[in-house]
């Protein structure tokens, strides 16, 4: 499977670019909030991680790739297509609004903002909200991480530093927002439960 793919950018389009990379011309499929984003003139060099999926077509399958600016909008993008009746290709047009507010949205129940997505109904509102909500606040996080045995709170500090690190916030607006949510709640024993906390204190 791609994981990531890195090269010169031939063209960009609102749902697609094309980039080539050791000779080899990629189509990447982007969702809008990520084509808003995506900075880069052609002729410049490109990063983006992939989601890569085989699309079955009339009994045989054809690859997709799906991009990227930064990994955790490709993790909040699995978490998507978990929900029963969204596919890979429904979750590219719903992604037609930032990241952060459709995972605020979700944690919030907000059922008559999520319709607004293109392609999400009422019902795929209610949902996507029954199944993902609790479980997408770090998303929220973003400005426009699993351990199987308790971790020491020094580790799991590290390990929740870092992911705002990649979130942009810096080091003394984690370490403020890190003990108040330790704090709260002491027993905390994973980043997703803790970075979780961090966005629920967070919201107004």
């Amino acid at each position: 499977m791609i994981y990531q793919i890195k090269g010169m950018l031939v063209k960009k389009e609102e749902n697609r670019v094309i980039i080539d990379s050791g000779g080899l011309l990629y189509e990447v499929h982007i969702p809008k909030t990520v084509y808003r984003n995506l900075n880069h003139s052609k002729g410049q060099t490109v990063e983006l991680v992939i989601y890569h999926y085989l699309n079955i077509d009339k009994n045989k399958g054809v690859p997709v790739l799906i991009g990227f600016t930064e990994e955790l909008q490709r993790d909040f993008f699995e978490k998507f297509i978990s929900v029963s009746g969204v596919g890979p290709k429904a979750a590219i047009r719903a992604f037609d609004k930032p990241i952060a507010i459709i995972a605020k949205a979700i944690e919030e129940g907000d059922v008559e903002f999520l319709k607004t997505l293109a392609g999400i109904g009422k019902q795929r509102a209610k949902q996507i909200v029954a199944h993902l909500q609790g479980k997408v606040g770090r998303f929220a996080l973003i400005k426009d991480a699993k351990n199987t045995y308790e971790p020491k709170k020094d580790e799991l500090m590290q390990e929740a530093k870092e992911v705002l690190r990649r979130l942009q916030y810096n080091a003394k607006e984690s370490e403020k927002m890190i003990k108040k949510a330790l704090d709260a709640r002491p027993g905390l024993d994973s980043v997703e439960e803790l970075l979780n906390e961090i966005y629920r204190q967070r919201r107004p």
